[in-house]
């Protein structure tokens, strides 16, 4: 009985013997992504939400970027203790059936509690630069904006860069994400998926590089940093075998999956696909696991020159496989 329950565990939470379904994405442009994570951490830093106008910045220039892609674009206003600031949607394919959302985060991590030690009140050591936190996931946004943009899907898909998923307001209502969430759920949209990409440049091929919220887990997995992972609760459990077989079938890139419950494992839940779920909505994370790979995870090195964006560029082509294929 015990072997058989924790097989039980370990089909759920692991799904191992999940095999690729082989696509051909066209290949997404590591040199391009590089460039967008670079004018994301450098010319529009700082990118937290106590800089409102320099969020501003970056939420015009993604709708000019995605505008550039072939996709309807709108603002979403995101209004917050009487400071306005914006979601950018991006949409693609028809206006009716089904809809797909793949979303990232624009702003980035800051401590406006600590001593910055610079007249401007900000400095790396306070506001993060934020290259795979993330804007990585944005600029795999951009980039599957102009993959889907040379060849227009036949499904219904809407690419949304979010404000606000970082403190003070994470985890809570006032998350960019919250306000699109909510407003599907309102609309009565029918949401077949939504995957949040959050921090997909982090990747290493060091023994020991990979941990774990629970010990034992590398037994399961890898104790590599090479692989990107697949997130999400044990009711999405076939969303994550389907998700999982197309990015696999993308590239050469290893794809983990996960299905567990929040209050077991830690960082199930620490995205913009919990506001999804909030909504009733099916979502997942797409990552390379933050903080349980990246000693830069919220700190003042996390910048773009450390990311891998060949490896990057093979997150980009398994998400487009994901987006576009049944």
């Amino acid at each position: 009985m015990l072997a058989a329950a924790l097989a039980a565990v370990l089909f759920a939470v692991v799904q191992p013997g999940v095999g690729p379904r082989p696509t051909t994405p066209p290949a997404a442009d590591a040199q391009r992504l590089r460039a967008d994570v670079k004018r994301l951490s450098v010319d529009f830093y700082p990118r937290s939400y106590d800089r409102p106008e320099n969020l501003d910045r970056v939420a015009a220039w993604l709708r000019e970027e995605f505008e550039r892609a072939g996709a309807r674009v709108e603002y979403q206003p995101v209004t917050v203790e009487g400071q306005a600031y914006r979601n950018v949607v991006a949409r693609f394919g028809p206006d009716t059936g089904p809809l797909r959302v793949i979303g990232a985060h624009y702003d980035s991590y800051a401590d406006t509690g600590a001593d910055s030690g610079d007249e401007r009140g900000y400095s790396p050591r306070t506001h993060t630069p934020g290259a795979d936190d993330n804007a990585s996931g944005v600029a795999g946004l951009l980039e599957l904006a102009r993959m889907l943009g040379r060849a227009p899907p036949a499904q219904s898909i809407e690419l949304v860069a979010y404000t606000l998923e970082e403190p003070p307001h994470f985890r809570s209502e006032h998350m960019g994400s919250a306000w699109h969430a909510r407003a599907l759920r309102e609309s009565g949209r029918e949401v077949e998926f939504m995957l949040s990409l959050e921090m997909i440049g982090r990747f290493s091929d060091r023994p020991g590089s990979q941990t774990y919220p629970l010990r034992g887990m590398h037994r399961l997995y890898s104790d590599r940093g090479d692989f990107v992972v697949v997130v999400g609760r044990l009711s999405d459990f076939g969303l994550s075998r389907r998700v999982k077989a197309r990015m696999a079938g993308a590239s050469p890139l290893p794809v983990h999956s996960i299905n567990a419950p929040p209050l077991l494992v830690q960082g199930v839940d620490f995205s913009d696909h919990l506001s999804y779920w909030r909504e009733g909505f099916p979502a997942l994370m797409i990552g390379d696991t933050a903080f349980l790979r990246s000693r830069r995870y919220h700190q003042a090195d996390d910048t773009f020159e450390t990311l891998d964006y060949a490896r990057m560029a093979q997150v980009v082509q398994g998400a487009y496989a994901v987006a576009t294929q049944p």
